[in-house]
């Protein structure tokens, strides 16, 4: 089997992935909503790069949400790591957590073997970027294998404005 046999499929649904919320509630992605969505998959509490990132997310959510998108965040950690870190952070998009390996797949992720337990209890997901348009499928999608590859956040807000502004259609999608 080929290493990127699992590459997810722009312009096609992103896998129904449930996704159970640090505040106790869960929501579901990959299926229609009334908005766009950016799925911000994070590795973990283990990471200083993860928080900058998701920092900088925070600072810019007024930002996202004028342009139309509700923003999630993801990762693998327990609930008490991912609750810890909005603790500490004070986070206000919803944070999920436990992202299992049989999900990580399915959204074709890369994923890391720790390389200590003080570095993460379990196997976690490397970062990914889903952005999704209403009706669930894939409009834009950044998979990294490590935590320093990630997209500008200005750039990619930027790159959903005009998409959505101008109703641009998925590129990518010829193989």
């Amino acid at each position: 089997m080929s290493l990127f046999a699992n590459k997810p499929a722009v312009g096609q649904p992103l896998p129904e992935l449930d996704i159970k919320l640090v505040d106790g509630t869960s929501l579901t992605v990959g299926t229609p909503s009334d908005k766009y969505t950016l799925l911000v998959v994070y590795r973990g509490k283990h990471c200083p790069r993860c928080k900058r990132y998701l920092n900088k997310l925070e600072s810019m959510l007024p930002d996202w949400q004028a342009a139309g998108m509700r923003v999630i965040s993801l990762s693998a950690d327990t609930q008490e790591r991912a609750a810890a870190d909005v603790e500490e952070f004070g986070w206000t998009f919803p944070v999920g957590y436990d992202l299992s390996e049989e999900d990580m797949r399915r959204l074709g992720l890369y994923i890391t073997e720790p390389l200590s337990p003080d570095e993460a209890p379990r196997r976690f997901a490397e970062p990914g970027i889903f952005c999704l348009r209403p009706d669930g499928a894939i409009q834009i999608v950044c998979l990294s294998n490590g935590p320093a590859a990630r997209p500008d956040l200005e750039e990619l807000l930027d790159g959903m404005n005009f998409n959505i502004k101008n109703d641009r259609p998925t590129r990518g999608t010829v193989e």
